[in-house]
């Protein structure tokens, strides 16, 4: 529910729609191979340059500066509107510097071609485009102020100027113009709005068989003749299949074992610490409240209000009454992210988070108290106070017990980088031997270790080994673990090597087997189409070769069917078949699959006459994306091989996530 009563939802959406309506489809086309490839500069503010390719960009054309600030904007905009988590930011960030370059070239066309906005088409798009009705509402300017407010209380478009505000204003203006110009011509005729919904609006019920690549995997037995003229034939791919392994000796010490032991930590070193982090623990006014929603839909009218503020003033009967408010939440409220809790929201400030109305409701209650009904664009809300806190810093003995760890991992943190420099220094000096027996510890020596093996004994040995593989032989490298700190040093080193086909023996089976599988996997496919073909049945041909038939529901493009997914994947040959036909072997993810149409339904020409509109602008929009789509990915192109691109530091290869 948090979401749904963010401020002024409706502008926020429109901004986006404004701003980033396009990602999704620049993301799949933009993404030209070689982008990454241009030239460098070096000005660390500036992740990009995009300008005319070739000589005439590079000595007469305006350069577009891409900042590393609009990719985080951008990103943080991505990250907000898809709901990603937050382990996605490199990916979403990487987007985000992919779709700021698109953007600067689109800009740099649009000038080519003479697109340019002026300030004045600004102004104009401002006054009578989408936002005209909250700037100038019955066509008056709302003010300057309200202006800047209005602009600074959309915290997802994170513009902090009204200027800022209307640079991005121009230049998606001025892209939106280009792809008017480049998709002018692009029409969809009557008969393509037809068939589109008829194949949008069929039906299809299908019997169909999965075969997975494991039940093809089962049934092949190489002989160890054939190992061997696999593995002959295969001699490269094996050439580095032993992994790199290592020796390594290290010594742990334990924070028992520095000097002084474990850090104490005194009353007077936690207060100096509160003295100097006072600011940390200020707690502003802020209400803990639930709430019920009677939903009132945007545009009602004045009957459907009346009904939802009449429920809505009898449930507030009943909670006068003693009634239980979360269970008439829970019976009753319309909002699906509190409903199930009791209406729980949790902490409110007063800090815009929340529509107005809702917050100045909610901050105006006492502990314990409810409110009267309140109307947002949302509808009507009961709200009850379960806490409060006014605004106030924590005192010391409320939060001594919470500094008290910091303190300790703070002083640790010295004692621990103090001691390891000192530790290093030794035992580059005299050896880990000598400098472990100084210290009352103890050496310890691993067999070969790959880079992902465990060392048996130590908690965590991930950084003793990470180290071990960055060092060269003999370095004595500290690290810090679980225990504390651990001197790590390379003893010897086995490079990556070949194996012998007996000590890899089972590794090349399973490789045998992947690479028999596709082979196999299509030929049972075949056979069980042929025969499918044949007898004119599925349910025949996989009951001659023992397969199992499973059966869908009647499903259009848009439903899902177990082991194919959706229908608008491999498995929309079926719309294309007619009933009782039998497709050849499709694939669904990993597995192979036949299917038979055994009942089919397609929509009446009535269906398509009403849905024709509709139908017409979602095909011509889909046919202006493909068109512009295959436009600005040759525009790209020749951006990059034309040296339009230069880029302040180089780029990595790849996607962060590895996905």
């Amino acid at each position: 529910m948090i979401r749904l009563l963010q401020k002024d939802n409706r502008v926020v959406k429109t901004m986006f729609a404004i701003i980033i309506g396009a990602a999704c489809l620049s993301m799949v086309v933009y993404l030209v191979p070689g982008l990454y490839d241009g030239l460098y500069g070096s000005n660390s503010e500036v992740f990009a340059t995009v300008r005319q390719p070739g000589w005439k960009g590079r000595l007469f054309g305006d350069s577009i500066e891409v900042t590393n600030k609009d990719i985080s904007r951008l990103t943080q905009r991505l990250m907000q509107t898809q709901g990603y988590p937050a382990f996605y930011q490199p990916y979403v960030e990487r987007q985000a510097q992919q779709l700021e370059i698109a953007w600067a070239a689109e800009r740099q066309e649009a000038e080519r071609l003479g697109l340019t906005v002026t300030d004045a088409d600004v102004r104009a798009y401002l006054h009578e485009g989408q936002l005209g009705q909250i700037l100038f509402p019955n066509g008056q300017f709302i003010g300057q102020d309200k202006y800047r407010e209005f602009v600074q209380n959309q915290p997802q478009l994170q513009y902090p100027t009204t200027a800022e505000f209307e640079r991005q204003i121009k230049e998606d203006v001025e892209r939106q113009r280009l792809r008017e110009f480049v998709t002018a011509g692009v029409t969809v005729s009557d008969n393509q709005v037809r068939e589109e919904y008829r194949q949008q609006g069929t039906k299809v019920k299908i019997d169909y068989v999965t075969i997975s690549p494991d039940s093809v995997a089962k049934d092949i037995a190489p002989t160890d003749s054939e190992l061997r003229s696999f593995f002959d034939r295969n001699k490269a791919r094996y050439e580095h299949a032993v992994p790199e392994t290592r020796k390594i000796s290290y010594v742990v010490v334990s924070q028992d074992a520095y000097p002084g032991g474990r850090p104490q930590v005194t009353d007077a070193d936690l207060q100096a610490y509160y003295n100097a982090h006072k600011n940390e623990f200020k707690v502003e006014d802020q209400v803990k409240v639930r709430h019920i929603l009677i939903s009132v839909p945007q545009g009602a009218d004045a009957k459907t209000d009346a009904a939802a503020r009449a429920k809505a003033e009898d449930l507030l009967k009943k909670i006068k009454a003693g009634g239980d408010f979360a269970a008439l939440a829970k019976a009753n409220s319309d909002d699906p992210g509190s409903k199930a809790s009791g209406g729980e929201l949790g902490w409110v400030k007063k800090n815009g988070q929340m529509v107005p109305e809702f917050e100045n409701a909610a901050m105006a209650l006492a502990k314990g108290q409810v409110s009267g009904l309140v109307k947002t664009q949302f509808g009507y809300h009961i709200i009850q106070a379960t806490d409060r806190q006014t605004a106030h810093t924590k005192s010391f003995d409320e939060v001594k017990d919470e500094i008290r760890p910091r303190v300790v991992q703070e002083k640790a943190g010295k004692v621990q980088a103090q001691f390891a420099q000192t530790l290093q220094a030794e035992a580059q000096k005299s050896g880990m031997e000598k400098t472990a027996a100084a210290h009352h510890l103890q050496v310890q020596t691993t067999d070969y270790l790959p880079e992902s093996g465990t060392i048996n004994g130590v908690t965590d040995s991930s950084a003793i080994t990470a180290a071990a593989f960055q060092a060269k032989k003999g370095e004595i490298k500290t690290v810090t673990n679980p225990e504390g700190l651990a001197l790590v040093q390379v003893v010897d080193i086995k490079p990556a090597h070949a194996p012998t086909f007996e000590e890899w023996k089972n590794n090349i089976a399973n490789d045998y087997k992947q690479e028999q599988i596709p082979q196999m996997l299509m030929q049972r496919l075949n056979k069980v189409t042929e025969l499918a073909k044949q007898t004119g049945s599925l349910k025949t041909a996989a009951a001659q070769l023992k397969l199992d038939v499973k059966t869908s529901d009647m499903v259009g493009k848009d439903g899902n069917v177990p082991e194919l997914g959706l229908m608008s994947g491999p498995g929309a040959v079926a719309f294309t078949l007619p009933k009782g036909g039998v497709s050849d072997p499709i694939t669904a993810g990993r597995n192979g699959a036949v299917l038979q149409v055994i009942d089919k339904q397609e929509p009446s020409a009535e269906e398509i006459a009403q849905n024709f509109e509709k139908t017409r602008e979602a095909l011509l929009g889909k046919k202006k994306d493909e068109v512009f789509g295959a436009y600005m990915g040759t525009v790209l192109d020749n951006y990059n091989k034309g040296g339009g691109i230069r880029y302040t530091k180089p780029q990595k290869k790849g996607n962060p996530l590895g996905m």
